[in-house]
């Protein structure tokens, strides 16, 4: 009866003892998706979103049917002078953070348009993650709220 209840206290022990591990997939979920509609000429465009993560994942590339093109940009600043660049590792997404890709910071580009983008037009995006499976979304064609 003792070797019974030492194993059974041993057995709870163990149980309580393990960390806490995420359990299921990871998963992405995207709000507020918003591409700027294109200047008549330019087959250039930036489109923004909120991304939140379930757990530790990363935003790794971007592709649209509507452009030869998609990268994952960040915005600096060097020498007083803004700079754009590719992400090329990609976004971190934190675990149960939001991150937002807006107007003057990270953010999504698509060149090489096949066709301007206009005012309440959807562009169909698929968002490639380290983790997570990809996500395929729609986002409206707007202009985004002016910044605070």
């Amino acid at each position: 009866m003792t070797r019974l209840l030492l194993s059974a206290c041993l057995l709870t022990l163990a149980a309580c003892g393990e960390a806490a591990v995420p359990t299921g997939p990871a998963t992405v979920a995207v709000a507020d998706a918003l591409c700027r509609p294109t200047p008549n000429g330019r087959d250039i465009t930036g489109c923004y979103l909120t991304l939140t993560a379930s757990q530790a994942d990363r935003l790794v590339s971007v592709g649209s049917p509507v452009a030869g093109l998609a990268q994952i940009h960040e915005m600096s600043t060097e020498n007083g002078m803004m700079k754009m660049g590719e992400l090329k590792d990609g976004l971190v997404l934190p675990p149960g953070e939001a991150v937002s890709l807006a107007p003057g910071g990270n953010h999504i580009m698509l060149m090489q348009l096949k066709q301007p983008l206009a005012t309440g037009d959807q562009v169909p995006l698929t968002l490639t993650f380290e983790h997570a499976r990809p996500v395929d979304i729609r986002a409206t064609v707007g202009q985004p709220p002016a910044a605070s």
